[in-house]
């Protein structure tokens, strides 16, 4: 059995604005797996994004500094959290922080996220589904809360920040304030 599936739009940071992005929009659940399923839609004019072209995927760094679609995981209540990245090359990484910006570690997932990409000239679509059941941390959780955000760069390489909603200040995905959606598997 599934959550309902949480619709979502993302909100370009005010000091980091992108006029080739139209939306964001992303569709998020959480199953009782426990997986965490996303779908993101970038709608534009996609000839002025820089995507990556598809690689064989795998694990990878620094995927935040392109184009990239990303997803933040915690537990009510605990000071550690996860941070997800999804590149249109098919490339993620997974981490675990033990508090806000520290801490950082590569998280052990048992299996690699599943990805799909599709794109027309203006729509970019990114499926992500990650398998939560290997995570200690979040294992037994009645409900996870959840920061969704995407980075994009344009071809001069300026990057604009997406996110669901935005700490004050600098754009900033890892605040606790982003964390703004709350999902309980059924």
């Amino acid at each position: 059995m599934t959550a309902v599936v949480a619709q979502r739009l993302l909100r370009a940071h005010p000091e980091a604005a992108d006029d080739s992005v139209w939306s964001i929009a992303v569709d998020v659940q959480l199953t009782a797996a426990p997986s965490l399923a996303c779908r993101y839609r970038l709608h534009g004019e996609l000839a002025l994004v820089r995507l990556p072209g598809a690689r064989a995927g795998g694990r990878a760094e620094g995927l935040w500094q392109h184009t990239c679609f990303e997803a933040f995981i915690a537990t009510p209540g605990a000071p550690g959290y996860y941070e997800f990245n999804f590149s249109p090359a098919l490339e993620w990484a997974a981490y675990r922080f033990e508090d806000y910006r520290t801490g950082m570690t590569a998280a052990p997932l048992a299996q690699a996220p599943r990805l799909q990409v599709r794109r027309t000239a203006r729509e970019l679509e990114l499926s992500a589904t990650v398998h939560l059941g290997g995570l200690a941390a979040l294992r037994g959780a009645a409900a996870l809360r959840v920061a969704l955000a995407a980075v994009i760069e344009q071809h001069d390489g300026r990057l604009s920040y997406w996110a669901l909603q935005h700490a004050p200040g600098r754009a900033d995905f890892h605040h606790p304030d982003s964390f703004g959606l709350e999902l309980r598997p059924s």
